[in-house]
């Protein structure tokens, strides 16, 4: 046991004895998290810029509906004419232009509305918050239409009476924290990608310590090829909780983004995730001759598993038959853990994801194990 902690203190000080290190494995994962906050934080809400084109001039029941519009909460209006309403819209100046055409008054008067258009460039995520709103206003100043049937004088005694009533409509902005999730979700997904490779650099050090012959050299100690992987896997363990527990740390206190799930149930998760990541590690190391051959290994297996697991990007927008590939890589499984428990499930009913995170390491492990057995190359490591 002693040898085994020597060789994780010798480890943990020649790694944490370069500057790139702590760079590498701390470093990124911050990193990830501000290219996440670049990416997803300005999606939140701001204010709608929105152009009004008035074709009906200074009739009532359009001047109400215009200041209808310029009282909502996040709304900026701005009246503009035809030609500058396209360009402006085109131009990205405005988010949308609302047109109240000839005749909606009178339409609006006689219980059909109409003749009142919004436009945009930017589809109905810009239009449908004012679209709704005003669509209720106007339904129910139309309603007193229908049920005055033509009476212009009961109209518009009924309707002086509704614009005096005594009851408000306040409402109320509440903090769209779906962005957080989006950022969590990317934070993470940067985060499985660096656990990954730095498993393998750390077990790659086994294979340059045979080549270098330290390891022959070791092995004429009391310390057993057994212990010295043993020592390698726990140096990596080390590391990567650090990693994980730093990024955590720096995403809720640091930068103050709320994952959306306890923070325990993050780094157990996180941590699971970590044994496959050293065990997939291992099995690289046991079919690879030299470090060379891990690298390019590493190169061909992380990098495409991550991006079809969905790290870089939801796996959501990719077709169905990448998204069934996906379901046979560790990433998605952990991915998909997270995604649930943000949105609320508990996490006993997520017990197979779990199984199966656990069922990835064993099976990386016992490959390896056999591998090394059974490889007369590197037999001399176990």
């Amino acid at each position: 046991m002693n040898n085994i902690l020597w060789i994780v203190r010798k480890q943990l000080l020649s790694t944490f004895r370069k500057r790139s290190s702590w760079i590498v494995y701390f470093g990124l994962p911050v990193a990830a998290i501000l290219l996440s906050m670049l990416i997803y934080g300005s999606s939140s809400g701001g204010t709608l810029k929105v152009g009004i084109l008035n074709q009906e001039g200074d009739k009532t029941l359009t001047q109400d509906a215009i200041h209808f519009v310029e009282g909502l909460n996040n709304v900026k209006i701005t009246m503009v004419d035809q030609a500058s309403m396209n360009k402006d819209i085109a131009s990205g100046k405005l988010d949308s232009g609302l047109i109240f055409e000839e005749g909606f008054a009178g339409s609006v008067r006689n219980g059909q509305p109409a003749h009142l258009r919004i436009v945009s460039a930017k589809g109905a995520e810009v239009t449908s918050y004012v679209k709704a709103l005003l669509e209720g206003y106007v339904g129910n100043v139309a309603s007193i239409g229908q049920s005055t049937k033509n009476d212009a004088d009961a109209f518009d005694a009924i309707y002086a009476d509704y614009k005096k009533s005594s009851f408000k409509f306040e409402s109320e902005s509440l903090e769209d924290t779906a962005k957080y999730k989006d950022m969590t979700y990317q934070t993470i997904g940067f985060l499985l990608m660096f656990l990954l490779f730095s498993a393998v650099n750390m077990s790659n050090l086994i294979l340059k310590e045979r080549e270098n012959r330290t390891f022959l050299r070791l092995l004429s100690s009391p310390l057993s090829a057994r212990g010295f992987v043993l020592g390698n896997v726990l140096v990596t363990f080390i590391i990567q909780v650090l990693q994980i527990v730093v990024t955590l740390l720096v995403l809720k206190y640091a930068i103050g983004i709320d994952s959306g799930m306890p923070f325990g149930e993050m780094l157990g998760i996180l941590l699971l995730f970590s044994l496959v990541a050293i065990a997939l590690a291992l099995l690289l190391t046991a079919f690879s001759k030299n470090s060379k051959g891990a690298s390019a290994l590493q190169t061909l297996i992380i990098t495409p598993t991550c991006l079809l697991a969905g790290c870089f990007f939801p796996s959501e927008i990719m077709p169905d038959t990448v998204q069934k590939i996906s379901s046979f890589l560790p990433q998605h499984w952990l991915l998909d853990t997270i995604t649930k428990l943000q949105d609320g499930q508990a996490i006993g009913s997520l017990a197979l994801n779990l199984f199966i995170l656990l069922a990835f390491a064993v099976v990386f492990t016992l490959i390896a194990i056999y591998r090394f057995n059974r490889n007369n190359d590197v037999k001399q490591f176990i």
